[in-house]
C-alpha cells in the first residue's frame, strides 16, 4: 500500500516522532469506546456514558458511578497491540521522544514506553480525596459500592472526568513535545474531544501523519493519511 511505504519512508528518516494517541490505539486490545454505546449498556444503565462520567454525576451519585466504572472503564485483562508494541520499540531505538494518549488503561507503559503523558489520567492510579493516600487498581476493584480510605475519605480515580481540567503540567509538557517534533503521527483518534484535539495546533512541522478507520476535521490539513487499524497499520511497519 502506497501510504504505507510513505509512512515508512517518513519513520526512517528521522529520530523525533512524537505521538498522539486516542481511543482507537485501546479499542484494538479489546477495551471498548464507551462512546460507541452498546445495546448491553442501554439495558443496564439508566445515563449516557457522558452523563456517568462527569464530575457532577460522581459527587452526586457515587455508588452508580462505580457500578459503571468498575463494569465498563477496567479493562484489566487487556494486552499491549501492535501499535502499542511498536511505538515502545521506537522509543528504545531513540526515534520517539513522547507518546501524548488520551487513553486511561497503562497500555502504553505495559508495552514498555517510558515517556508517556497521560491527558486524561489512569485507572491504575486512584487516591484518597482527603488525606491523599495511593491506591492502585486492585484495592477499587476489591472494594464494594464507593471505595473508601481508612481515614474515612472517598478514594477518587486518577481520571480526569468531564466538567474536570486536564493536568497543567501534562498539558504543557504535551505541548512541548508536539511543537518540537519532527514528524507528529496521529493515530485512532477522531480529534474531536477538546481540549486535547486542540493540541495539534502547536505542530509546526511538515510531517504530519493521520491514521485512523475514519475520516478526521484534520485531514484535509495533513502531509499523509492512513486509513485502516492502527495496530495492523503499525504491524507493518
Amino acid at each position: 500500500m502506497e501510504q504505507i511505504e510513505k509512512l515508512k519512508q517518513i519513520i526512517d528518516q528521522t529520530d523525533n516522532i512524537v505521538f498522539f494517541g486516542g481511543a482507537g490505539v485501546s479499542t484494538e486490545s479489546g477495551i471498548p469506546d464507551f462512546r460507541s454505546v452498546d445495546g448491553l449498556y442501554n439495558q443496564k444503565y439508566d445515563y449516557p456514558p457522558e452523563t456517568i462520567l462527569s464530575h457532577t454525576f460522581y459527587r452526586q451519585k457515587p455508588e452508580e458511578f462505580f457500578r459503571f466504572y468498575r463494569d465498563k472503564m477496567l479493562c484489566l485483562d487487556a494486552k499491549p497491540n501492535a501499535a502499542h508494541l511498536k511505538l515502545a520499540e521506537w522509543e528504545r531505538e531513540g526515534k520517539l521522544k513522547a507518546v501524548i494518549t488520551q487513553n486511561i488503561d497503562g497500555l502504553h507503559q505495559a508495552a514498555g514506553s517510558k515517556n508517556v503523558l497521560e491527558l486524561h489520567g489512569s485507572v491504575l492510579r486512584n487516591y484518597c480525596e482527603r488525606c491523599g493516600k495511593f491506591y492502585d487498581v486492585q484495592a477499587v476493584v476489591e472494594s464494594k459500592g464507593v471505595p473508601t480510605c481508612e481515614c474515612g475519605g472517598r478514594v477518587k480515580p486518577d481520571v480526569v472526568l468531564y466538567e474536570e481540567g486536564l493536568n497543567q503540567k501534562t498539558l504543557q509538557d504535551a505541548i512541548y513535545f508536539i511543537s518540537h517534533a519532527d514528524v507528529l503521527i496521529i493515530g485512532g483518534t477522531s480529534l474531536a474531544v477538546y481540549p486535547a484535539a486542540g493540541l495539534i495546533d502547536y505542530y509546526q512541522g511538515n510531517k504530519l501523519v493521520l491514521i485512523n478507520k475514519t475520516p478526521t476535521p484534520r485531514d484535509a490539513t495533513a502531509d499523509l493519511v492512513v486509513s485502516g487499524s492502527i495496530g495492523e497499520i503499525f504491524s507493518s511497519l
